[in-house]
């Protein structure tokens, strides 16, 4: 099928999509319910979305608008209940048959969340509007009058308690002044009950706090009163019993029948004391450190009241083993109109208790491969990575409050590379230690990274041919030994958040400088240009680091549509024993998850054109700016939808003569060309969600292309300007 026949294709299903009635599945005496809508008609400042998740009837989702991609393919049905009739009922939505009963269940939900916020006697009026057999249902709120509090009593009778909110006072979040609020007091009580379970009472609840509120003695304000008794809300007063402080009792850890682990690994782990004070926040770090053990499936800490000591909590700790072998398969790929395909399939192997300690071995194999059909030219890198991450817990970590997950890092890895212009080997070395901060700081620090890289076959005409000198000395054998650490943010553990979220990640690497202190000894051999040779080769010398920062922001009523964006930033400088980066610290831009207008590594550098030394694009450079824009919304089943827009490149630094020879000016970075030499695209994607795994496909146009110094449009598209990316999970 040509390019053209394609889009009128395309183009031909929407227009038949669009035109689709949305009430031919429905009954003569049915209507569809079209849309909810809050009108708030005295707060301005309310937000009508904080009432939406109360209306008990949701209309049929929309997207950009009013088009019903769901209900459009659900209305497809002809109507004789065969094969074509169910595909379309499980793949479409059915429309949402309106419902009068609901409208009045709604508008109690509303008002009753209103009264908990502190809008008192509130009203709202519902207004159906019947059209074309849809209903559209407008909801007018009256905000209810609001209470300032104008005095705050607490009445505790218990000194020990007193005691402690009286030290607190200062975190009090309900104060003199603030509305009245149910919900308001609610967190307070809970925030108080916590402060009190972390100083010794186990099971306090915010059922022992008590609020009388009086409107009546002044005009337009509350006078607050806080009880804190001996009994619950659920209970009468004759239940009244005195609260106690406990301390720990007895603690047994009990993992699974037939778990083989270590018993003084488990106690290690444990760092509760009998005799000491009752903390939940303690109890809590406790169930964290076992989590955080990928050999545990479930953790249960079960407390109960000591049978010998009635002030004391024994704590059972119940450990259950997961599934200790894994194996896991990913898989990227693109192609543009070129015929350029690339594929990057990687399998990994992972047991989680190897010795029987909570150490997590992995094996990971990993390829890349970029042909066209019925050409010989061929690119293949194939590597092997294995890794033990052994669980870390010396004292002094130990005792650190909020320290989950300490490992130490033990990583090997071998990569083969073989292009049309050289191959090479490539080993490497990780020592370190990892771990996280409350579940949002991650930390990655391996003081000894050692890499060594051997290139066995240099084309000569290639080299003959490659115009920057500093590309050709990256491509030398080296030798690599330094640190590396890696620093992580984020705001959400999961996988795929479906709330807003924030991510970010620095990175960097150090090398050469033990080896420079060595040299300065005299004790390496000197090459030609007068570096340091280990065994005859040089050491890389250089600094290098890269970050990025990703923020996914849900939007809409329920959160239903996802505003991704990505900055990222990177730069390297080679020093001393080294005149450039090695080649593979150098940066690239394009591929599935960078600049998706362009194949892997085939942007920039700079405004330069592609050097046609390589027979299959791989452009670099010393530094990297990028940033990613992507607006997510659902269509219908399992699938979703995107629109993006990606703009960025790699550029060189420092323009030196090299052997005589000098750097394109064109590749250089400079704020003056920084418009002129940064790469624009756009694009459209599809993703498949299954829950645990999410297939993405991108279809990316570029819109400027600085090695042209032109911008693109659809006649450009048409001709080739595009390619086609597929991928598991989002890029970013």
């Amino acid at each position: 099928m040509s390019k053209k026949a394609l889009i009128v294709g395309l183009l031909a299903l929407l227009v038949m999509a669009a035109g689709c009635s949305t009430t031919k599945m429905l009954a003569e005496d049915e209507l569809r319910l079209a849309e909810n809508k809050v009108v708030i008609t005295n707060g301005p400042t309310y937000n009508p979305s904080n009432l939406t998740p109360y209306i008990k009837q949701k209309s049929n989702h929309y997207v950009f608008g009013k088009w019903h991609p769901g209900l459009y393919i659900y209305n497809w049905q002809n109507g004789k209940g065969k094969g074509w009739d169910r595909f379309c009922q499980k793949i479409g939505q059915a429309p949402v048959v309106y419902e009068e009963g609901m409208v009045g269940q709604s508008i109690k939900s509303m008002v009753d969340h209103l009264t908990y916020q502190g809008y008192y006697n509130s009203t709202i009026e519902a207004h159906p509007q019947v059209k074309n057999g849809t209903v559209r249902v407008e909801y007018d709120v009256t905000l209810g009058k609001q209470f300032p509090i104008r005095d705050i009593e607490y009445v505790v009778k218990d000194t020990t308690l007193a005691g402690l909110m009286a030290a607190d006072s200062s975190n009090f979040t309900v104060q003199p002044g603030d509305y009245l609020s149910e919900e308001n007091l609610e967190k307070e009580s809970e925030r108080l009950s916590s402060l009190f379970r972390n100083n010794g009472y186990w099971g306090f609840s915010k059922n022992y706090f008590f609020f009388y509120a009086d409107t009546s003695t002044r005009r337009d304000e509350a006078d607050l009163i806080v009880k804190l008794e001996n009994y619950t809300r659920n209970e009468s007063e004759e239940a009244a019993r005195e609260h106690r402080q406990y301390t720990i009792g007895n603690v047994a850890i009990m993992p699974q029948p037939g778990m083989r682990v270590r018993q003084k690994f488990l106690q290690n782990l444990n760092q509760l004391k009998p005799g000491e004070l009752y903390s939940e926040e303690k109890i809590n770090r406790e169930y964290d450190r076992y989590a955080s053990i990928p050999l545990f499936s479930s953790v249960n800490m079960m407390l109960r009241e000591s049978d010998y000591d009635s002030t004391a909590v024994d704590c059972r700790i119940l450990l259950q083993q997961a599934r200790l072998q894994a194996l896991k398969l990913n898989l990227e790929g693109s192609f543009n109109s070129t015929g350029l395909f690339g594929v990057t399939p990687a399998l990994s192997y992972s047991h989680k208790n190897i010795f029987g300690g909570g150490e997590v071995f992995t094996l990971g194999f990993r390829g890349n491969f970029q042909f066209m059909f019925r050409d010989p030219t061929r690119a293949i890198e194939l590597s092997v990575n294995s890794g033990l991450k052994i669980p870390w817990y010396p004292d002094f970590i130990l005792r650190m409050p909020f320290v989950n997950q300490p490992q130490m890092d033990i990583n090997l890895t071998y990569s083969f590379q073989n292009r049309p212009e050289y191959t090479r080997n490539i080993a490497t070395g990780l020592y370190g230690f990892n771990w996280n901060i409350a579940k949002k700081f991650y930390y990655q620090f391996h003081p000894i990274q050692l890499s060594v890289v051997n290139t066995t076959r240099l084309d000569s005409t290639f080299m003959a041919r490659l115009v920057d000198p500093y590309l050709k000395n990256s491509f030398r054998s080296h030798f690599d030994l330094g640190g590396t650490g890696t620093f992580y943010f984020t705001t959400n553990t999961k996988v795929n958040p479906k709330v807003t979220y924030f991510y970010t990640r620095f990175q960097y690497d150090v090398s050469g400088n033990m080896m420079s202190l060595l040299g300065k000894t005299g004790l390496f051999k000197k090459g030609e240009r007068g570096e340091d040779l280990i065994f005859g080769i040089p050491y890389s010398q250089y600094v290098r680091a890269e970050m990025q920062a990703v923020g996914t922001f849900r939007i809409g009523d329920v959160g239903q549509y996802a505003l991704a964006v990505r900055a990222l930033a990177g730069a390297g400088y080679a020093y001393g024993n080294s005149v450039s980066l090695p080649f593979e610290k150098l940066f690239y831009a394009g591929g599935a998850s960078s600049m998706r207008g362009w194949r892997a590594r085939s942007v920039g550098p700079g405004m330069a054109p592609r050097d046609t030394s390589f027979a299959i694009a791989n452009q670099s450079g010393d530094m990297h700016l990028e940033a990613n824009v992507e607006m997510r919304f659902p269509l219908f089943w399992k699938l979703e939808g995107a629109v993006f827009a990606d703009i960025g490149n790699v550029w060189n630094i420092g323009a030196d003569d090299l052997d005589g020879q000098s750097r394109d000016p064109r590749s250089l970075f400079s704020f003056k060309n920084l418009f002129r030499s940064t790469a624009m695209d756009v694009g459209l994607g599809a993703r498949v969600d299954f829950g645990m795994v999410l297939i993405r496909f991108d279809l990316g146009l570029k819109v400027y292309d600085p090695s042209k110094q032109e911008f693109m449009g659809i006649n450009d598209w048409v001709q080739g300007n595009y390619a086609f990316h597929f991928g598991i999970g989002y890029p970013f």
